[in-house]
């Protein structure tokens, strides 16, 4: 796996990927071609509430069995150094599995405790068929550089909720090469409100008829911070639909990016596709750059479009809420929250926005 990386480890300043994020800054030494020791992160799972998960439900070590059913070839393009890193730096690949026919009214939490230097793990995804669950993945710890790959699959008909939030303070790359099966209807989301620098790089795989996946991002920088996005979702099967909103609040000297590829292969019939790109700035020291892009290769289809906005508070906005009794600082946050829960409103049920908001809240206060 390692000599698998050291072939992309040079890559191309020039690509959106890494144009304002650099390989090189990525990477947890700086030295494109070291692959250093890793720890492995401890990671559990339970229900929100605590309690134990049913039957049907597990983590566990995968077998090479599991890899190969459920590995993919992460092959990201100009994006691909950076998943087969973390793929030659973790010790461990972990699997998250869930039976088929299995219902959870309750959502459930993967827990991604970090230590050590450099942290890093494989994680591959086994959702089966007709399952519907809500999925929350929680990166958190000390570590000082995170790296998370996450791929696999949802099966035919699941209806899935998957919510990745991290709240570890430093630096992070999380690498999801995820696909869908026939009429499975995915909802997938990311949150963060605390990383001091994170490069994430989504891609979800439409190649089953039927498939529909909204994608969600709800994203608070301040400080220095610098988190940078990039969405790409392929849609191969006929019939297909996704939606990707993403919203960012940008405060104090924060840098961020989000950058999306909607690809519409030759035959995906019916396809609907849109994004959509939203920063909110928050400082006149902060920048956000959005870059949405399109590949559409099938002339049948229903619609495809891409939209970005940026802007500061809206002044207006901030005086209406001063007439409702808001003192300054209270308006601010309030719009500034209202901001971010718009996609996050969007991510699953009732319990599983009010855990967000929740956890959402409390950094508020850093911008």
């Amino acid at each position: 796996m390692s000599s698998s990386y050291l072939d992309y480890a040079n890559t191309d300043r020039a690509a959106h990927i890494w144009r304002y994020t650099p390989w090189k800054k990525v990477h947890p030494t700086g030295s494109i071609n070291d692959i250093p020791q890793s720890e492995s992160p401890e990671i559990t799972i339970s229900l929100v509430d605590g309690t134990s998960v049913p039957k049907g439900i597990a983590i566990r070590h995968a077998t090479d069995s599991d890899i190969e059913r459920l590995g993919h070839e992460l092959d990201f393009d100009d994006g691909t150094a950076a998943p087969k890193f973390i793929a030659a730096l973790a010790q461990n690949t972990m699997i998250l599995k869930i039976d088929n026919n299995i219902r959870v009214e309750t959502p459930l939490i993967v827990k991604i405790s970090t230590s050590g230097d450099i942290c890093a793990l494989r994680l591959l995804i086994d959702i089966g068929r007709h399952v519907e669950a809500e999925i929350i993945t929680v990166i958190e710890g000390n570590a000082n550089w995170t790296g998370i790959l996450r791929e696999g699959k949802y099966g035919p008909n699941a209806i899935i909720n998957d919510v990745v939030t991290q709240i570890t303070g430093n630096r992070l790359v999380r690498c999801d090469s995820l696909s869908l099966g026939r009429d499975a209807q995915v909802k997938a989301g990311t949150v963060n409100a605390s990383s001091s620098q994170a490069k994430i790089d989504i891609r979800h795989w439409l190649n089953e008829p039927g498939s529909s996946l909204k994608v969600n991002g709800s994203i608070l920088s301040s400080n220095k911070n610098h988190l940078d996005s990039h969405i790409e979702i392929t849609h191969t099967g006929k019939q297909t639909y996704s939606r990707l909103e993403w919203h960012s609040a940008c405060g104090g000297k924060s840098n961020t990016t989000g950058t999306g590829m909607l690809r519409i292969d030759a035959g995906a019939k019916g396809a609907d596709a849109g994004q959509l790109f939203h920063n909110l700035l928050l400082s006149e020291r902060a920048k956000a750059n959005s870059i949405p892009e399109l590949e559409v290769l099938e002339s049948e289809v229903v619609g495809c479009g891409h939209g970005t906005a940026n802007g500061p508070i809206d002044e207006q906005q901030l005086f209406y809420l001063s007439t409702r009794g808001f003192d300054e600082e209270q308006a601010r946050a309030a719009l500034i929250a209202a901001f971010l829960n718009t996609p996050l409103s969007d991510m699953g049920s009732q319990q599983l926005h009010t855990w967000l908001i929740q956890r959402i809240e409390k950094h508020l206060n850093l911008i």
